[in-house]
């Protein structure tokens, strides 16, 4: 049986020189190393042998056994590699070609139109402030003018999280950048109580309101709140800087108005529209009516100014809120606000 096995081994080892592409080589394994192959059959007969034979044999035909699985890889390895010698042999290869580019990151649109308002408010003395997006019913609405129950309130559907035990000032998501005014100006008055020194910032931030979303309206999105506080501001320092804006964004030409509105905050209080490029103000789905509403305005309120540190008698201010997103679409013709936060890359890939 010994000798048998020995020259099951030679016989295959011998055929499988032979052997040059994978349908050969498939039948040489289902011949050597199948269920009824040689060496499988060994196994099988190993119960008919005599107790002194049978280790010897057994261990044999497993050497056997292992050794064409071994070169059974071998040759399938070296059968992939001369298939892909020949194929790289049969390819024109011009090296002289340029490599293939990789896909780059690039910033998202919403951001890009922010850095731009970033600069053009940057050029006209403005700096950049932070504040908080989880804030206290107190700053979100009370020191804003917004007493508690007052009617105002429902202007903005807000999303609370910690209500329970907190009374009448209950944690929130931000309905509005603008308790970042009282920030501010409390941390510049604080530099100087009695003399405190003029403000002149910007603040960028995402805010939440539950609100049904259409092409206009998302339930998450940015504001660019604006607050000058100083002797002497007017109203006309707050339309020459929103309308100096507008002509910066998007050229000599653009037309704005601004319309009576309320807000708690500031008196008296505006609303800030651009006419819509999507439809030269004809109206569209965008619009609505041939102009797209950017953000509010006005002058800042005397108890808000009280509240952050400077005496209404002496100091006056405006305040704006910008949608940066609202400006996007209308720079980049997009008319619905949805995709900005869809992460679908046929879109951003756009910009």
């Amino acid at each position: 049986m010994l000798e048998k096995l020995n020259e099951i081994e030679k016989t295959a080892l011998a055929e499988l020189e032979t052997v040059q592409d994978e349908e050969s080589l498939a039948q040489w394994r289902v011949t050597h190393l199948g269920r009824s192959s040689a060496v499988m059959q060994v196994f099988s007969s190993l119960g008919t042998l005599g107790k002194e034979e049978r280790p010897a044999v057994g261990q044999r035909a497993n050497q056997v056994k292992v050794r064409l699985e071994g070169a059974l890889a071998e040759k399938t390895e070296a059968i992939h590699q001369a298939a892909l010698s020949r194929s790289l042999a049969e390819e024109r290869l011009d090296v002289t070609l340029p490599g293939r580019r990789l896909p780059l990151g690039r910033l998202h649109p919403d951001t890009q139109t922010l850095r731009e308002l970033y600069r053009i408010f940057g050029e006209m003395g403005f700096q950049v402030f932070r504040s908080r997006e989880v804030e206290s019913d107190e700053y979100n609405f009370q020191l804003l003018n917004f007493p508690v129950g007052h009617p105002a309130r429902d202007m903005q559907d807000t999303y609370f999280i910690a209500a329970e035990g907190r009374g009448d000032n209950p944690l929130l998501l931000r309905t509005h950048t603008s308790p970042g005014q009282i920030h501010a100006m409390r941390e510049f008055s604080a530099m100087d109580p009695d003399n405190p020194p003029p403000v002149r910032i910007v603040l960028p931030g995402m805010v939440y309101r539950y609100e049904q979303t259409d092409a206009r309206h998302e339930t998450q999105f940015d504001q660019l709140e604006g607050l000058a506080v100083g002797p002497g501001i007017t109203f006309g320092n707050l339309k020459g800087t929103l309308a100096d804006m507008a002509r910066r964004l998007f050229g000599q030409d653009v037309r704005i108005r601004i319309r009576a509105s309320f807000f708690p905050f500031t008196e008296p209080s505006a609303e800030y529209d651009i006419e819509c490029f999507l439809c030269n103000g004809k109206g569209c789905a965008v619009c609505g009516g041939g102009w797209l509403e950017i953000g509010g305005c006005g002058m800042v309120h005397p108890n808000v100014l009280k509240n952050g540190g400077y005496d209404p008698e002496r100091y006056t201010g405006f305040a704006f809120g910008l949608g940066p997103q609202r400006i996007a679409m209308l720079r980049y013709h997009i008319q619905d606000i949805r995709l900005f936060w869809q992460n679908d890359l046929r879109f951003l890939e756009q910009f």
